[in-house]
């Protein structure tokens, strides 16, 4: 049995397979099985931030939300985060591997982070 691909217009994870298509049915949308191939290898490749530009390995970020840290001290917003590391695989929905200023290595969720100059 292979996994249930994540709808591409909601992304809820509640599809099922009708015949050859793939239906979601939280919003109706419909796609057949080789667009969910192509669009899982666009989406594997591209990390993208709090407000849409693309992440890439090196870059440096400013989170864009005040972190709450188990264990840790806060990570406030505006802080900047040099030379991040895109993960392969998320762990726990973190995406990026980084060296917080005050806090230590971590990881993030790039919906928290906006690429910087």
């Amino acid at each position: 049995m292979s996994a249930v691909p994540a709808c591409p217009e909601c992304t809820e994870e509640y599809s099922y397979e009708q015949g050859t298509l793939w239906v979601c049915p939280m919003c109706g949308h419909e796609w057949s099985a080789e667009e969910n191939a192509e669009e899982s290898t666009e989406q594997a490749a591209k990390i993208l931030d709090a407000v849409g530009n693309e992440l890439s390995d090196g870059d440096a970020v400013t989170i864009v939300k005040g972190l709450k840290v188990k264990g840790g001290a806060d990570i406030k917003s505006g802080t900047k985060v040099k030379s991040i590391r895109l993960l392969e695989s998320p762990v726990n929905g973190h995406d990026i591997e980084a060296k917080v200023p005050g806090a230590g290595q971590m990881y993030l969720k790039s919906q928290f982070v906006k690429k910087s100059n």
